[in-house]
């Protein structure tokens, strides 16, 4: 018993306690890690691509705005609206047109008085009839529309050579793209 009792070669109780605290933070941390990595890569994200946006004006006011929107996440999203220059366009006032692959020349300004229910060439080797209701766009996952705005609210001749923001709204974000106003007019 002697020989027992004379050997304090062991661990105090404070260090003992810490060692347990900390190992068991570490796999506490190591689990939630899994656990985020799991569920983050099987929950598919939502991502809009914004491209080609243009903006003409025409001498006598008459004004368009076009947008190509790339829906390049794993899930299908609803367009809830756009707005130009921070002022939201009316679904009347947006026509547009679905795409299964993405767009690679750059969008054409419609004439002043175009008729969208005709067959518009809204790109290089690319036409199409344009659709207009009242109500908010879905768009499917991999899937390409071109928007025109007609007579945006907050546009005018004078705007020619600004730059505009052009913004669109879903559920559970917004995506933003800028521009230049060009003129309509050609010589």
């Amino acid at each position: 018993m002697k020989s027992l009792a004379k050997n304090k070669k062991a661990l105090s109780t404070v260090v003992t306690t810490l060692i347990i605290l900390v190992v068991s933070v570490l796999l506490a941390g190591v689990v939630t890690m899994y656990a985020i990595n799991i569920t983050s890569t099987r929950t598919q994200q939502e991502d809009l691509r914004l491209s080609k946006q243009a903006i003409w004006v025409y001498a006598n006011g008459t004004a368009f705005a076009a947008v190509s929107i790339d829906n390049v996440g794993g899930r299908d999203v609803v367009l809830d609206k756009v707005q130009v220059r921070g002022v939201e366009a009316s679904w009347s006032t947006v026509y547009y047109t679905r795409r299964s692959s993405a767009l690679s020349a750059s969008l054409n300004c419609p004439n002043a008085d175009i008729n969208w229910s005709e067959s518009f060439t809204y790109a290089t080797g690319s036409s199409a009839v344009f659709d207009n209701d009242s109500y908010d766009k879905p768009l499917a996952s991999g899937d390409t529309m071109v928007i025109y705005i007609t007579s945006p609210d907050s546009l005018n001749v004078n705007d020619i050579g600004t730059t505009i923001g052009i913004t669109v709204f879903t559920e559970n974000a917004q995506y933003y793209v800028e521009c230049n106003v060009k003129s309509a007019e050609t010589a």
